[in-house]
């Protein structure tokens, strides 16, 4: 493998996989409104991964959040049966509110843009 796609990049992207697959099919928890995995971030020592999620109602994140540290233990698990390494990294949750605010953003550079298109006499 060369340099420029380190170990860490791999199980990271092995992990974000596995979770988003696991997540989908086999939690059941009632507090889970379908969240979407957005990337995964593994330490350089592969100890931990920070897998940053975002769910379609910002209102469920803090729900979303809890019930995926509640099942992080299993979740850890299951994905450590799957990877090829001696290291399963501890799965450290994050949500990850950015498309929010980029749609807030782009809502308000639309408004701007349409108020400046208004004739100046209005």
């Amino acid at each position: 493998m060369p340099k420029d796609y380190p170990r860490s990049e791999r199980l990271a992207s092995q992990i974000q996989r596995e979770l988003a697959a696991l997540v989908r099919n086999n939690l059941k928890d009632p507090r889970l409104s379908a969240p979407t995995i957005l990337e995964v971030q593994v330490s350089r020592d592969l100890s931990q991964a920070r897998v940053f999620f975002s769910v379609l109602n910002p209102d469920d994140a803090e729900q979303n959040l809890h019930a995926l540290k509640h099942a992080s233990g299993y979740l850890q698990r299951e994905v450590g049966k799957v990877l090829k390494s001696r290291i399963t990294p501890r799965l450290v949750f994050v949500y990850d509110d950015s498309d929010i605010r980029g749609r807030t953003m782009s809502e308000l550079i639309d408004s701007v843009i349409a108020r400046d298109k208004l004739p100046s006499g209005e």
